[in-house]
C-alpha cells in the first residue's frame, strides 16, 4: 500500500480540518446539565460544536444551555429519559429535525444507589443498571443510523474508576460501569467499518453532586481518595473538557475501543 493510500484513510473529516476543530459538528450529551457531562459539553462548545443537552431536569438543562450558548455557536435542551426507549428515539429524531446530522454522542447520564449488596433490592439494582448501562445502549443504538448517514461519528461513554476497581458500597454502580467498558469495546468493533469510533472515559474521584453525596454517606472516603491520588486532590468537572474534545475530534480517528482514565493517577497507584 502506498503512502498516499495510507494517508488518505486518516482524518475522515478532511485534511483541511484542524485536528481539534468541531465547527459544524452536532453533539448530544446525556446528563449534560451538570457535573462531568456539563464539563464535557463546555469543551465541545468551545471547540465549535452545536450541543444538545439531553436531561430530565429542564431547569438545570436550560441553565446549562445559556452557559453553553455563550461559549459556542448554539445549544439546545431536549427533555430525555435515557431509560425509556421512546424518549431516546424522540431525542435523536429531534436532533435530526433541527440539524440534519449527528456527529458526537456522549453517554454520561448516570446515577448510583449506595448500599452493600446484601441490602440492595432488585428494584434498586435494576434502576442503576437500566440508567447507567441500558441507557448508554439505547442512546448509542438510536444514534447509529444518523451517524452512519452522516458518514462518521464519535461515541464517548463515561465509565468510572469502578469500571476497574470494586467498592463494597456500590455494587450495582460498579457492575454498570464495568459493563460500559465492555459495551464500548463491542460497539467499537461493530462500527469501525462505518468510521464510528467508540471510546470510554474513566473518571477518577471528581468533585460533583454525585460524589458529594458519596462523601456524606461513606465515612473517610475523602481522605482515602486524597491518600491514593498522586495528584493530591480531587478532580474538577472542567478537567474533562480536553478529553471530550480529543475523543470527539479528528485527532482521535485511529483510537477506538479504548478506556482512558482521567483520575490524577489514582488507577496507577499501588
Amino acid at each position: 500500500m502506498s503512502e498516499a493510500s495510507v494517508s488518505s484513510r486518516g482524518n475522515h473529516h478532511g485534511s483541511e480540518t484542524a485536528l481539534f476543530d468541531l465547527t459544524s459538528r452536532v453533539a448530544i450529551v446525556t446528563g449534560g446539565n451538570g457535573g462531568i457531562g456539563l464539563g464535557m459539553a463546555r469543551g465541545l462548545a468551545r471547540a465549535g460544536a452545536r450541543v444538545v443537552v439531553a436531561a430530565r431536569n429542564m431547569e438545570k438543562a436550560d441553565a446549562a444551555v445559556r452557559e453553553l450558548s455563550a461559549l459556542g455557536p448554539s445549544a439546545v435542551a431536549v427533555r430525555t429519559d435515557v431509560t425509556a426507549e421512546d424518549s431516546v428515539l424522540e431525542l435523536v429524531q429531534e436532533v435530526d429535525r433541527r440539524f440534519g446530522r449527528l456527529d458526537i454522542l456522549v453517554n454520561n447520564a448516570g446515577m448510583s444507589i449506595r448500599a452493600p449488596v446484601q441490602d440492595l433490592s432488585l428494584a434498586q439494582w435494576n434502576e442503576v443498571l437500566t440508567t447507567n448501562l441500558s441507557g448508554a445502549f439505547l442512546c448509542a443504538r438510536a444514534a447509529y443510523p444518523l451517524m452512519k448517514r452522516t458518514g462518521a461519528g464519535k461515541v464517548i461513554n463515561v465509565g468510572s474508576m469502578l469500571s476497574i476497581f470494586g467498592a463494597s458500597f456500590a455494587p450495582a454502580y460498579g457492575a454498570s460501569k464495568g459493563g460500559i467498558v465492555q459495551l464500548t469495546k463491542s460497539l467499537a468493533v461493530a462500527w469501525a467499518p462505518d468510521r464510528i469510533q467508540v471510546n470510554a472515559v474513566l473518571p477518577g474521584w471528581i468533585d460533583t453532586e454525585l460524589t458529594m453525596a458519596a462523601r456524606a454517606q461513606v465515612s473517610g472516603l475523602y481522605e482515602r481518595v486524597l491518600a491514593r491520588t498522586p495528584a493530591g486532590r480531587w478532580g474538577m468537572p472542567g478537567e474533562f473538557e480536553g478529553i471530550a474534545v480529543f475523543l470527539a475530534s479528528a485527532a482521535s480517528d485511529f483510537i477506538t475501543g479504548a478506556a482512558i482514565p482521567v483520575d490524577g493517577g489514582y488507577s496507577t497507584m499501588a
